[in-house]
């Protein structure tokens, strides 16, 4: 089975399962892993921040983020589509009380954009805290937010007392796209969210980064949610790994999903935009009125897994776990697949 469902479904290559099982590990909720604390020590140099935390996912490490950063009845803003808006279960409201209010279209948003949607303290509204930028943006097809405009909205924000988050689960991505270094996209924002287990190919885990007092406090939360883990270091062995090995490969997976929107251009049934590659994402606009869904059945019987991102549309992720031969094989799969679908 081809799958380009995500690039979360990545397994741990050889060399990344035997630096898992020779990490020297500890009790991490006692301070004593020394493979944990030398993740958190490198991926806070190089993003320039403070501190940072280990946690199990993504999801808690935005919500953690938001949590420290606002108070029950604030308003966050992102942009449409935005992960902690549409595949974070309602985390917001739930653990946090507050609500979150859209700026801009298709996950990017100017600091104009975004100061349409300020509110300050006041007798009716509720109080603006927090900004979030996701970038890459993953429900857009791995858009890459324009660093002048996240520059300017996280500016913008610190003007007017509010902050600024970068959910930069795929801001390895949106790196190597863009050419400028992760430390530079992450510069502006008071927090940020790495994922280990996405470009990168861990198993699991992520990372909030930002001041020193605010992850020490996140590190009490992530205790009350569950959130802390003992011998923690098996899995921040495989993070290490995938910065060490699989951070500079990933033009690779920018190239192969520009070759699979290639492949697929001009298929009947199907529209698709190569010029809108930005980096491991190509959206397929299943054309009526055959559904994505319809494609998405019969691809998986021809040994293509790939699942729809929205009414009509379809979502490949490429990763390291799919050679250019695979990738080349999926775009005939998937042109038969649409026409099977169609009948």
């Amino acid at each position: 089975m081809i799958d380009l469902r995500s690039d979360t479904v990545t397994r741990p290559t050889p060399g990344m399962r035997r630096a898992m099982a020779e990490a020297e590990v500890g009790d991490d909720v006692l301070g004593d892993d020394p493979t944990v604390k030398r993740l958190e020590a490198e991926v806070a140099a190089l993003f320039g921040k403070d501190a940072a935390l280990f946690v199990p996912s993504g999801t808690m490490s935005n919500q953690l983020a938001i949590a420290c950063q606002t108070h029950p009845g604030d308003e966050v803003i992102v942009g449409e589509g935005a992960h902690l808006l549409r595949s974070e279960v309602g985390a917001s409201a739930a653990l946090s009380g507050v609500q979150l209010t859209i700026a801009g279209r298709g996950g990017l948003f100017t600091e104009t954009e975004m100061l349409a949607h300020v509110k300050t303290d006041g007798a009716y509204s509720p109080r603006t805290s927090l900004v979030c930028v996701e970038n890459t943006h993953n429900r857009a097809g791995g858009r890459v937010f324009p660093h002048a405009d996240a520059t300017a909205v996280a500016l913008a924000a610190r003007q007017r007392g509010i902050a600024s988050h970068l959910d930069g689960a795929r801001v390895w991505n949106a790196s190597v796209a863009s050419g400028v270094a992760v430390g530079e996209l992450a510069r502006p924002f008071d927090t940020v969210s790495v994922c280990f287990s996405k470009g990168l190919g861990a198993p699991a885990g992520s990372a909030l980064l930002g001041p020193a007092p605010l992850v020490a406090r996140a590190r009490r939360l992530r205790r009350r949610w569950g959130g802390s883990m003992r011998q923690a270091g098996i899995l921040a062995a495989g993070a290490l790994y995938g910065l060490e090995h699989h951070r500079h490969r990933l033009d690779v997976d920018h190239e192969h999903a520009r070759e699979l929107a290639r492949l697929l251009e001009g298929v009947t049934g199907l529209s698709v935009d190569p010029a809108s590659v930005e980096t491991n994402m190509v959206c397929l606009d299943v054309l009526g009125p055959t559904t994505a869904e319809d494609v998405g059945r019969a691809a998986r019987t021809l040994g293509v897994a790939i699942d729809p991102s929205g009414p009509g549309r379809l979502r490949a992720a490429t990763h390291l776990d799919v050679s250019r031969e695979q990738i080349v094989m999926a775009a005939k799969l998937l042109a038969k697949a649409v026409a099977v679908a169609r009948g």
